[in-house]
């Protein structure tokens, strides 16, 4: 059994941002050496999320809208009602409605590797999506499997 462990750092330009990671994955899969086995891709925010998905433009703004109207920015949450809360930092932003979206994604991804190729379909992409607002994030990959 071989493992290969890499983090990607990447910075987003705002809320509902799809990045496609499709190519950078594909990199990560042929340095790892693993011939056939999984590979695991894992946010490591609570207001990001990763999804397989279609590359496609309008399919990506009707997701966008979707997420939007399942929790909207300007909706009521207690998470931003600082002064229930204890303990917090002066940078905390209200993003009630970022974890709220992130309720109905994933945090990781796992998918297969066979003959050193990453088994996704003809148009399957891996995206990380940002839920909440301009900032630095890192993705751990940990691929497993056969050398």
């Amino acid at each position: 059994m071989k493992t290969y462990h890499t983090t990607i750092s990447l910075r987003t330009s705002g809320c509902l941002q799809f990045i496609d990671l499709t190519s950078e994955l594909v990199e990560v899969v042929a340095k790892s050496g693993v011939r056939n086995g999984w590979v695991n891709v894992q946010t490591r925010h609570t207001t990001t999320a990763l999804i397989v998905n279609e590359n496609e433009p309008l399919l990506l703004e009707d997701l966008h809208r979707l997420l939007d109207r399942l929790a909207p920015r300007d909706g009521e949450y207690q998470h931003n009602d600082f002064s229930r809360r204890i303990d917090i930092p002066p940078d905390e932003p209200a993003n009630g409605h970022s974890h709220c979206k992130a309720l109905f994604l994933p945090a990781t991804v796992s998918l297969n590797i066979a003959d050193g190729q990453l088994q996704l379909g003809q148009w399957q992409s891996l995206f990380f999506i940002e839920l909440d607002d301009s900032r630095e994030r890192k993705i751990s990959i940990m691929v497993m499997g056969q050398g």
